[in-house]
């Protein structure tokens, strides 16, 4: 089985990107089921409805998210509406949406995704690794087959996730700092693992913001509001070969495609 994991969505240069080039992509690595991280699609920080639906649609099996998820209030709604759209397993009871699915393929295999949000210099939410092995043991009840999007902004916390799931996932893939990692591996349990899968959206930025707004507040600290750029546009992210019977990742290849690339 192969699986695409798309890097984080940033703003209309990122939604552009989706649009031109996901289908080429998903036809020209004979895709499987893909995943994609989309919480600041929406004017890079949040998602919408709209822009959500919009992605299922162009071929998106399955969104998560992280800590951006709720930037858009219209969302909250949408998360107990919308299965394909994940927000992080750990979260307290009783926030709106879920962290975890199962999603079936066409040949009657069916792949597990489970969203967990790091805590460190981030949010006191639960734990991340408990929480995270308690939802695995549910969902290798029903497929070994799993794929875990860790948004965090540690390496050290994410490298750790990997070696704490070494075995029971198919893959841990970080996402949330927008920078495409080069340390792409197989643990040896089987596990395959990258830091970050990277950003669609604009790379002439600083990490999807407009450069000279980054750059003033950094110069001044004056909190002025960011604006995504729109230059540069690429797709970024992670294909995965999984065996559908084990769930064991057999490789994972890191993949840039510039828009109006051919």
């Amino acid at each position: 089985m192969r699986i695409l994991f798309v890097g984080d969505i940033v703003g209309k240069a990122g939604r552009q990107a989706i649009e031109g080039l996901l289908e080429r992509i998903l036809a020209d690595h004979r895709i499987d089921f893909t995943v994609a991280n989309g919480e600041n699609a929406a004017g890079g920080m949040g998602i919408t409805p709209a822009i959500a639906s919009d992605f299922l649609d162009l071929g998106v099996d399955v969104l998560t998210s992280g800590n951006h998820i709720w930037a858009k209030k219209e969302i909250v709604p949408f998360l107990d509406e919308e299965e394909r759209l994940l927000r992080p397993a750990n979260y307290p009871n009783g926030v709106s949406g879920r962290g975890t699915g199962i999603f079936p393929l066409g040949n009657g295999k069916r792949v597990g995704v489970l969203n967990l949000e790091g805590r460190v210099f981030m949010r006191n939410l639960e734990c991340p690794f408990r929480v995270g092995e308690k939802e695995v043991e549910k969902l290798k009840e029903q497929t070994p087959i799993i794929l875990v999007d860790f948004h965090a902004e540690a390496t050290s916390e994410k490298v750790a996730l990997a070696w704490f799931l070494n075995g029971k996932v198919s893959a841990v893939v970080g996402t949330h700092t927008h920078v495409q990692t080069a340390d792409e591996r197989i643990l040896s349990g089987g596990t395959a693992y990258i830091t970050d899968a990277g950003m669609t959206g604009p790379l002439a930025s600083v990490i999807g913001i407009r450069r000279q707004i980054a750059l003033e507040r950094f110069l001044t600290q004056v909190p002025i509001k960011f604006d995504v750029a729109t230059e540069e546009i690429e797709l970024q992210g992670v294909i995965l070969e999984v065996d559908e019977q084990t769930g064991k990742s057999r490789s994972i290849e890191r993949i840039r495609v510039p828009l109006g690339s051919k």
